[in-house]
């Protein structure tokens, strides 16, 4: 009798736990601010509570987007024609200077002609060196427009990607607009949840930190081969002296209920 009493007694000092109570959370959840301005068009609230498809559930006015996109395009392809016309001028001019500045050296050397022979020379190829650096000036002034369009098309197509919001693989856990609202950057607009996937989140004892990633997981009392996802070493600031750990877990069929969970050690 006292060998099966200092038995029972080793097994449980060979075998500790400490409970914790946790909420089963989705795995991500996002609150969806706007970083655009517009009117609402759509806000789908039949699909709340619905796994997204890759479809918008919302959706701000993006038409005036569009027309100054489809404006930038047009004018980025003109000033683009018109670059490489001025290119193709500044390398005939190139081939008509060398001419000129050849002749000008002969000319200026020749007594049989006048100064205002060699005058007259010499201000035709000044003549066409300029009009060569003012075309050479025009294409970097058109360039500079072409490059700070490039910019605005970007940000057009950026703000008309922000006016259409999807997520496929989430669920709409809510809606905070409504066809026909204003909204400005920054405004709420919804908030979703990656439910595939729940988590855990515990807060250990001291005690508990140096073994954490060794413990056997057991959940509602039934035993896992789940481990510590993530942790702390470092003590959270609401909870003074416990560090935070978090588990990964299989979706359940309900989220938002209280998990217990044991870490037991040998």
């Amino acid at each position: 009798m006292m060998k099966l009493l200092l038995l029972f007694m080793f097994s449980v000092m060979s075998l500790s736990a400490n409970v914790y109570y946790s909420k089963v959370e989705p795995y991500e959840v996002r609150k969806i601010a706007s970083n655009v301005s517009g009117v609402v068009l759509i806000a789908d609230e039949g699909m709340v509570g619905q796994t997204l498809s890759k479809s918008a559930y919302l959706r701000i006015d993006s038409k005036l987007d569009k027309n100054e996109l489809k404006f930038i395009k047009e004018k980025l392809q003109y000033l683009n024609k018109t670059v490489k016309l001025n290119e193709n001028i500044v390398s005939n001019l190139e081939v008509s200077l060398e001419k000129k500045r050849l002749n000008y050296e002969r000319v200026k050397k020749l007594k049989i002609k006048s100064n205002v022979e060699k005058d007259k020379e010499f201000y035709d190829l000044v003549n066409s060196e300029n009009s060569s650096l003012s075309t050479l000036k025009e294409i970097n002034t058109l360039r500079t427009q072409v490059a700070d369009l490039e910019i605005r098309k970007k940000q057009l197509v950026r703000s008309i990607s922000d006016k259409s919001l999807s997520a496929k693989g989430f669920k709409l856990y809510s809606l905070e607009v409504k066809v026909g609202e204003v909204v400005n950057k920054g405004t709420p607009l919804a908030t979703i949840m990656d439910t595939s996937r729940a988590i855990l989140t515990i807060y250990l004892n001291e005690e508990d930190v140096i073994n954490a990633k060794r413990s056997v997981i057991y959940i509602d009392g039934e035993k896992t081969a789940y481990k510590i996802d993530r942790f702390l070493n470092i003590a959270d600031s609401k909870n003074i002296s416990k560090y935070m750990a978090q588990i990964i877990i299989k979706a359940p069929k309900i989220f938002s209920k209280l998990a217990k969970v044991e870490l037991k050690t040998k």
